[in-house]
């Protein structure tokens, strides 16, 4: 029976952009309550709105009496299962398979709340999945996994996939995160996609393209400092390299990752290998002294003074949530743009604004994956939203704008067409 995720809660606020997690999953959502306030949960809105779940399924077709029970299940089912099995690729058109999308997680990062278990990243996970239907229109169904092995995710995702269009992974801790991406992509030939990786990175790439333009300047001309190297730091750095930044350097709690450092990952190997033209070496706040952008996805607190050193008609991009590296206040006194991870600051970052309308591009085309091009044409329709509306505090739209989601599909579709991996 065909069906579909709604929100069984026509009249909630549910899809508010502070429902969707910060762009750094290391950190806590705003109005994120402690574990000693549970015990007021009952005088709490966000227990009210939560209880019972976020999400239930519809059916989209009527079962009234027999006739509409023998087409909708046996024995009219039969037929069309008959048909998928002499021709497999009719499962996109005679089932939910291509509009619907896995949002998978072990709970192992989950919102500032960190390795808290399959069970209570469900409430994200539902949140996550109301976010697709209401700004992009796709269904997502959550799926919260007993495991936390590289190889033990990947062979059950494997094994899941024959029911979905795409995989959206989530709050899976860094650095399992890229090799799971990493095998899954190898492996299926549906879009995977981590959220927390490359969501951030297309909604920060379009934020900066914009504040660039604005100041008259292109990405080339900018020098980027990132703190955190973390799932959204690593993913930011490549993407912005790939996008043509003039340089970036990455900072993690050792200071930046250079290749002179005897102490990194693998993954932080590979960074440094192509990141900090400039050669840079010791902590972030002298990474920063006349940096042109400070990207934030670390958490901690930035010193004034390191603020203040960067070059004139800097741009503080300070995401951690529910408190910015910066604070805006701090950062206005130096900076041309800022922007933050919250929705009560202007230029909130909010991966809302990349995902849903990502994976609907994609499904649209039946694309076998989710490419780099994909995500440079997200950014730029995303930054093309604000057009001629462009100031110092709107670099970026609002999850609420409704230009959003149908901009970043066309844009998406479009480029898995040029780059010869949609399916139709």
């Amino acid at each position: 029976m065909a069906a579909e995720i709604v929100n069984p809660r026509s009249d909630s606020t549910t899809g508010h952009e502070g429902d969707a997690e910060p762009v750094n999953s290391g950190h806590a959502a705003e109005g994120a309550g402690s574990v000693e306030s549970v015990g007021s949960f009952a005088f709490d809105p966000a227990f009210a709105l939560h209880r019972g779940g976020k999400m239930a399924v519809q059916a989209t077709v009527p079962v009234r009496d027999k006739d509409d029970l023998s087409l909708a299940y046996t024995p009219g089912v039969a037929k069309v299962c008959s048909a998928i099995a002499e021709q497999p690729e009719l499962v996109h058109d005679y089932t939910w398979k291509s509009s619907v999308v896995a949002v998978v997680t072990d709970g192992t990062a989950v919102l500032g709340l960190g390795d808290i278990g399959p069970e209570a990243s469900l409430p994200v996970m539902e949140g996550k999945a109301i976010l697709f239907k209401q700004f992009g229109g796709v269904d997502a169904v959550p799926i919260a996994l007993a495991c936390t092995g590289v190889d033990e995710i990947v062979e059950t995702v494997v094994r899941l996939a024959p029911s979905f269009g795409g995989v959206n992974l989530e709050d899976i801790s860094a650095p399992r995160c890229f090799e799971i991406e990493r095998q899954l992509q190898e492996r299926l030939d549906i879009p995977v996609f981590h959220d927390d990786q490359h969501g951030t990175a297309v909604v920060t790439l379009a934020a900066l393209r914009n504040a660039a333009k604005l100041t008259g300047r292109t990405l080339g001309d900018l020098r980027a400092v990132i703190s955190g190297a973390g799932a959204a730091g690593v993913a930011i750095a490549k993407f912005l390299l790939a996008a043509g930044i003039g340089d970036v350097a990455v900072a993690d709690r050792k200071g930046v990752v250079s290749a002179d450092r005897d102490d990194l990952t693998p993954v932080k190997r590979e960074l440094a290998e192509i990141t900090n033209k400039a050669g840079i070496s010791g902590s972030l706040e002298a990474a920063l002294s006349g940096a042109d952008v400070f990207i934030g996805v670390s958490g901690g607190t930035v010193p004034e003074p390191a603020v203040a050193s960067m070059a004139e008609g800097a741009f503080v991009f300070a995401m951690a949530n529910p408190t910015p590296e910066v604070h805006p206040e701090v950062a206005h006194k130096y900076a041309a743009v800022v922007a933050t991870g919250r929705s009560d600051f202007p230029n909130q970052i909010n991966n809302v604004l990349a995902f849903p309308g990502i994976f609907a591009g994609a499904l649209q085309v039946r694309a076998s994956r989710i490419t780099e091009g994909m995500k440079i044409a997200a950014a730029d329709a995303l930054a093309a939203v604000v057009g001629d509306d462009l100031a110092a505090d709107y670099v970026i739209p609002s999850p609420f704008d409704e230009r959003v989601a149908p901009a970043v599909t066309a844009a998406v579709a479009a480029a898995a067409r040029a780059e010869g991996v949609a399916r139709r």
